[in-house]
């Protein structure tokens, strides 16, 4: 008698189209890791340029350095030189050459006009026709209102000139009124 051979689940063969579907997903599989990994590294990418372009607009150097006890002593006077600065360039400049313009100076000429915008303080060099004009231009300036303690400082009369000029220097306090110093 012959064996009997009772198979109630019949072998299946592989065929060549799920051979070909499996071979397919495994290639579609790492071929989308590929891609991923690209973009990734692209991303990174981007994000390190974006970083350097914020540190550029904002003057971010990087990373927080701690300044040594002398180059926190030079940044801060070179705050306190830039302050000075700023102080001096906020004065009323136009107030202060306005009101000697527009002073009476028939018998007056201006030579030099020295403003020290630190001290508040203004020199005037100018020659006068006479005595008469040179007092007359000192309490016209002592009566204006940017100008105040208008001081004589020295007078000289020209004696090799026929005319006799009288040369003279003149200090005073520069008011600085609405300005914000």
């Amino acid at each position: 008698m012959r064996a009997l051979m009772l198979d109630f689940q019949p072998r299946r063969r592989a065929s060549t189209l799920g051979w070909s579907l499996l071979a397919g997903g495994v290639v579609l599989v790492l071929t989308c890791i590929v891609i991923q990994q690209h973009l990734s590294e692209e991303a990174e990418q981007q994000q390190g340029h974006l970083q350097t372009a914020q540190r550029v607009l904002t003057g971010d150097t990087g990373g927080k350095v701690s300044l040594t006890p002398a180059e926190t002593r030079e940044q801060a006077q070179n705050l306190a030189e830039m302050r000075k600065v700023s102080q001096q360039l906020r004065r009323p400049w136009e107030q202060l050459f306005a009101t000697l313009e527009a002073m009476p100076r028939d018998n007056i000429a201006l030579l030099t006009l020295t403003p020290d915008a630190r001290k508040g303080q203004v020199r005037i060099s100018a020659e006068a026709r006479d005595l008469d004009a040179m007092l007359d231009f000192h309490r016209r300036l002592e009566a204006s209102d940017e100008l105040s303690d208008v001081s004589l400082l020295s007078h000289e009369i020209v004696a090799n000139v026929p005319e006799h000029p009288v040369q003279f220097n003149l200090s005073a306090t520069w008011e600085i009124g609405d300005a914000n110093p």
